[in-house]
């Protein structure tokens, strides 16, 4: 027997109204995915070894034979620095793939690194389930050294391929498409099925997220810079678009399309050094823990996710001057906002009178973000303990619910003087919006552009070093 609620008319358009003012959401692995916030990317390879950024897929197989390859060495620094993940480059655009595929012959079995029976995939996927972290695969359709590239064949050599990786290696969590498309060995390019490679995905692995330009979960931010725009909506629309060179504007990726049909948000990915592979000449040249801070601010603080590279070296292990950098960054995290200073304040919303004559609204928790009003709230007010310097406000949406905030105010006071304004427009899962210090008592937050609806779920104040923010 079969139950079926049925719904007032009344209640039914009220519903369909409030789907249509807040607009698309996100899905389960997408909100688990946002809240991943930072991770590592491992490019790793033949280039590695050979001082390239892209290999042309000629290298002999056994120039890959790193001499004590770690990967819990990798996942140990990573819990260090903070990170929730890491990202592999399985197989680049050379071709050459880090586990013993079964369709290709360039692979870690046709090297001589552990006489041909190894296989970094096994023991990175090994090492990230025992250190609690997640695991990811990049993996690019572009090949450089297989004979079937460029001919129907090749597309169910790709399939197989993710197939391997997805069966053999999960749980996966992020799937990573990289949409360069040149010529293969016999010079012929590649017509890649992207709809049969996303229908494998969901198939075989359907809780692993699918990054690219275009999504269908993640999308490239628009740069190799690791900076979100701003703002930086969690929408975008791909009707007419493709991935690679028929992408979007790389504009319109670093932001987003403020009323898009599907949420796609944005991935910010960087190197920690100036190249994506290994090279024994950037050892002075990796970013400092404060030029990793600023772009924590300029991704995480901006809504979307940051993709750290930290390429292993010749070795298999993460280089001394990436881990010194990773910790330092992770210290200059956690003393930044380790000290809520609202945490022994108080935090109200104001209602309009209207608002104020209904039964239904109750006061709340910020924290709550499962808790959500209906009813058309417009601003709210936080009171700190004592008077407090304050150069940094981190307002949250509670993002299962969509994106709504389109353009806020924060007013500064010291008792009853205003004492400065910040000026913002998307919120998204995390904003953090800095200014010179002032000392306050207070700040009210006006939500000028909602959406008729108040999202807003979390809120904190933090004292920064002033030197670790932009002059």
């Amino acid at each position: 027997m079969k139950f079926y609620l049925v719904l007032p008319t009344f209640l039914l358009l009220a519903v369909q109204a409030f789907s249509q003012r807040m607009g698309s959401v996100p899905s389960k692995a997408q909100l688990a995915w946002h809240e991943t916030e930072y991770y590592l990317f491992m490019h790793f390879g033949p280039n590695t070894f050979t001082g390239k950024e892209w290999g042309e897929g000629k290298e002999a197989a056994d120039i890959f034979n790193p001499s004590e390859l770690d990967c819990r060495q990798w996942c140990r620094i990573a819990k260090q620095a903070g990170a929730k993940g890491i990202i592999i480059t399985a197989k680049h655009h050379d071709g050459f793939c880090l586990w013993p595929s079964n369709y290709s012959t360039h692979t870690v079995k046709q090297s001589k690194w552990k006489d041909g029976k190894g296989d970094v995939l096994r023991e990175l996927s090994t090492a990230c389930r025992e250190s609690g972290l997640k695991f990811g695969v990049y993996i690019s359709p572009w090949d450089r050294n297989h004979p079937d590239y460029g001919t129907d064949k090749y597309n169910d050599v790709f399939v197989n391929m993710m197939k391997e990786i997805l069966l053999s290696y999960g749980p996966v969590w992020e799937l990573w498409w990289d949409g360069a498309n040149g010529e293969g060995p016999n010079g012929k390019k590649q017509v890649y099925d992207w709809r049969r490679f996303e229908n494998t995905v969901r198939q075989y692995s359907p809780q692993t997220v699918i990054f690219s330009d275009i999504g269908p979960d993640i999308r490239w931010v628009g740069n190799e810079k690791g900076i979100a725009g701003d703002p930086n909506w969690n929408f975008l629309d791909t009707a007419g678009y493709k991935r690679g060179e028929g992408a979007p504007a790389t504009d319109t990726l670093n932001h987003g399309n403020y009323a898009g049909r599907q949420w796609i948000p944005a991935e910010c990915d960087v190197s920690i050094r100036p190249g994506w592979f290994y090279h024994k000449n950037e050892n002075e040249k990796v970013k400092s823990p404060q030029e990793l801070f600023q772009l924590y601010l300029k991704s995480v603080g901006r809504g979307a996710n940051l993709l750290l590279n930290v390429p292993p070296d010749e070795r298999g292990l993460i280089h001394a001057n990436d881990s010194v950098a990773l910790v330092g960054f992770k210290k200059l995290r956690d003393n930044s906002f380790e000290n809520n200073l609202l945490k022994d304040g108080t935090t109200y919303y104001e209602f309009s009178q209207q608002d104020l004559k209904s039964s239904q609204l109750t006061l709340r928790s910020l924290d709550d973000e499962e808790t959500y009003y209906a009813a058309n709230l417009q601003n709210f007010v936080a009171r700190l303990s004592q008077p407090q310097l304050v150069n940094c406000i981190v307002l949250r949406e509670a993002i299962h619910k969509g994106q709504s905030v389109r353009s806020f105010r924060i007013m500064l006071y010291n008792g009853k003087t205003q004492v400065g304004m910040v000026k913002g427009t998307s919120i998204g899962r995390k904003r953090i919006l800095t200014f010179p210090a002032k000392k306050i008592t207070s700040f009210r937050v006006y939500l000028d552009d909602a959406k008729g609806q108040d999202n807003i779920s979390g809120v904190a104040a933090y004292l920064v070093d002033e030197q670790l923010l932009e002059k």
